[in-house]
């Protein structure tokens, strides 16, 4: 049986954070599914299909990585791709009580995935994509918080010089 997670987000951008949690996923699991988010409630500074063409780019050549585009219930999403595992990153204590809240809701709604907390080395606890998106606004250096090609794609956007 093939195991399979699902690592869900809205990934705008993503982060090295989020790519150093898919590495060693992929290490775990036969395949690792990026699963992201269409609408979350967050105005994102990319289109899905930015993102996702983003996820691609900066993922290539991690063996057993999908990337996919999702507007359903995440639970359902899961079930459709036959994944046992839903993974969730924690960067400090602040995340707990929301990734508490969502597990205990996903497990209600479909018990027989399990959620895996995975934390980040500890050089990227501290990145998220809102402090990217920060940072890149003011002007600031993100070479050590994404990939090039989303460094760059935030320059364009954001008509940083």
């Amino acid at each position: 049986m093939t195991k399979t997670a699902i690592y869900p987000g809205t990934f705008d951008p993503i982060t090295n954070g989020h790519t150093d949690l898919i590495q060693r996923a992929s290490k775990l699991f036969d395949k690792v599914i990026v699963a992201i988010a269409a609408n979350s409630g967050k105005e994102p500074a990319f289109s899905l299909q930015q993102r996702i063409e983003l996820a691609n780019t900066v993922l290539d050549g991690i063996d057993g990585v999908e990337v996919c585009g999702f507007d359903i219930l995440l639970v359902e999403f899961a079930k459709q791709q036959n994944a046992q595992v839903i993974l969730r990153g924690l960067r400090a204590v602040s995340d707990f009580e929301y990734e508490f809240q969502l597990t205990g809701m996903n497990r209600k709604l479909a018990p027989e995935i399990e959620t895996l907390f995975l934390m980040p080395a500890e050089q990227y606890t501290y990145i998220s994509s809102s402090l990217v998106k920060e940072v890149a606004r003011l002007g600031g250096d993100m070479s050590g918080f994404v990939h090039e090609a989303v460094f760059s794609a935030l320059k364009d956007r954001l008509k940083i010089s």
